[in-house]
């Protein structure tokens, strides 16, 4: 904890983000005098950060649900817990995703397997865990760990996992459905490309389910290497609005076809 303090306050006086803290200050002081237990409204999140929208009080599950029907999502290197909704959110749309051909054959070697919510406790441990050549910096807090846990035995949250030919857990991820929305939360690899095999397969299930998008928050290269990119919130918030009244894939998800067969998926066609 003491690390995770120490780490996220260093994080968050970076020159990038130092100008948003005097108006977290504020909001953190507003709050402690008179507590807004309501979800705040996304539209009228900071713009400096961009994108607070307000403090986490209640951190339940239905609370957590409901939030992510309105475009927030929770996220906080130290406490206090704070709902976000960014002025520009990333988003794949399935017809947009990129498969590269040295992908396409990793996909068709089978040094691989993937499954779908098999293991989400150790995923989520995974992706809280330290990262090679990193500083040991999460948001993944045992309190995020538990709520998640709650979702996944409602079978609101997912998971996939990538698994070597020696049976050993070397890639996953986990996000949250809301209807046809998918948020994506967190992934792991400790092998080279491994997360991008059951991201791949996760995409092909998604967009065969009738999913409307992957909701990916923050933009990065990664993402854009793949098809994510930008719309603006108002966006954002109409299409996810169409897509929490669609229904989704209900119960323990599995995995519905082979790797060879997601290895010639052509998402423009």
């Amino acid at each position: 904890m003491a690390e995770r303090w120490t780490l996220g306050l260093a994080w968050a006086l970076t020159p990038k983000r130092i100008r948003g803290v005097p108006n977290i200050v504020r909001l953190c002081s507003r709050e402690l005098l008179a507590p807004d237990f309501a979800l705040p409204d996304p539209e009228r999140a900071l713009n400096q950060p961009p994108g607070l929208a307000g403090i986490v009080h209640d951190f339940t599950l239905p609370t957590l649900l409901a939030a992510y029907r309105r475009g927030l999502y929770p996220f906080a290197h130290v406490a206090p817990l704070k709902w976000w909704s960014p002025p520009q959110r990333s988003v794949l749309f399935f017809n947009d995703f990129h498969i590269s051909n040295n992908l396409r054959r990793l996909l068709r070697q089978r040094r691989y397997s993937v499954t779908f919510d098999r293991d989400f406790e150790s995923v989520i441990l995974s992706c809280a865990g330290r990262r090679e050549g990193r500083w040991h910096l999460t948001w993944i807090t045992p309190r995020i760990m538990h709520v998640y846990a709650e979702a996944f035995d409602a079978g609101q949250a997912h998971s996939f996992e990538v698994w070597n030919t020696d049976g050993k857990l070397v890639a996953g991820g986990y996000g949250i459905t809301t209807g046809a929305a998918f948020s994506f939360e967190s992934q792991f690899s400790h092998a080279s490309n491994a997360s991008k095999v059951g991201m791949t397969v996760l995409n092909w299930h998604l967009a065969n389910w009738g999913y409307h998008f992957n909701d990916g928050k923050l933009i990065g290269p990664l993402w854009r290497s793949v098809g994510f990119r930008e719309i603006p919130r108002r966006e954002f918030l109409s299409r996810l609005a169409g897509a929490t009244r669609a229904p989704g894939k209900s119960g323990r998800w599995q995995v519905e076809t082979d790797l060879e067969t997601v290895s010639r998926w052509e998402p423009k066609a």
